[in-house]
């Protein structure tokens, strides 16, 4: 297998694993402090009276750590990550202490009629933290491109 992924060599089924991330209070912090500014991605005290009852990453801050995560392993997708559309759902607070890893399955592969240089595949990425716990589901459509001939 080379070291990039094109459509052709997807399959349904076929499954990667990302590296690693390890999350702290301090991330969860600056996060917050520059994208979700709400007490309890902030402050531990005040995140102790929330809905979460405790400090929580934001989910978006979960998703951008998934994208990280997604564009670290290997193999690549040839031509990078291109979503052209994604549904996303949060059934657990991300924590500090937390160390995330995202597991990919292809759910379907569909070469384009009218392009036929690419095609799209839809993938399901499950991030959980170190106990297995489910994060954050992340079903997304991407542009991969065909191998080309040659």
């Amino acid at each position: 297998m080379s070291d990039v992924l094109y459509l052709d060599d997807l399959k349904v089924g076929q499954v990667f694993v990302s590296p690693t991330h390890a999350l702290d209070a301090a991330q969860i912090k600056a996060f917050a402090r520059a994208f979700d500014p709400q007490p309890f991605h902030l402050d531990e005290e005040a995140a102790a009276a929330t809905f979460f009852k405790g400090l929580a990453a934001s989910g978006w801050h979960t998703a951008a750590i998934t994208m990280k995560l997604l564009a670290s392993t290997e193999p690549g997708i040839a031509g990078g990550l291109i979503g052209a559309g994604a549904e996303i759902s949060w059934p657990q607070a991300t924590r500090p202490g937390d160390v995330l890893q995202v597991t990919s399955e292809i759910l379907e592969v569909v070469p384009s009629r009218s392009r036929p240089e690419r095609g799209m595949a839809t993938m399901r990425s499950q991030t959980r933290n170190q106990r297995g716990e489910v994060l954050q589901i992340l079903t997304s459509k991407l542009v991969v491109p065909r191998r080309p001939a040659g």
